[in-house]
């Protein structure tokens, strides 16, 4: 099954911020890299719970990063 992380940066709070309503994960981390794998490792976790199947778990990682430049 294939998933769309939607990754973004809360300027205010800090945090990079992982977004996925089929899962239903949200999760948030100050590094990039540690919300990578994060998600990674409560994907199987949260669907397990939610009764879905585990097979074949595929995560596309969509990132967006916004910056006020005036």
């Amino acid at each position: 099954m294939n998933y769309n992380i939607d990754i973004t940066w809360d300027t205010e709070a800090g945090v990079w911020c992982a977004i996925c309503d089929e899962i239903p994960l949200a999760l948030e981390s100050n590094s990039f890299d540690s919300l990578v794998t994060r998600v990674k490792i409560a994907t199987p976790e949260i669907l397990t719970l939610n009764g879905k199947a585990i097979d074949n778990i595929r995560l596309c990682f969509k990132t967006t990063h916004w910056e006020n430049v005036a």
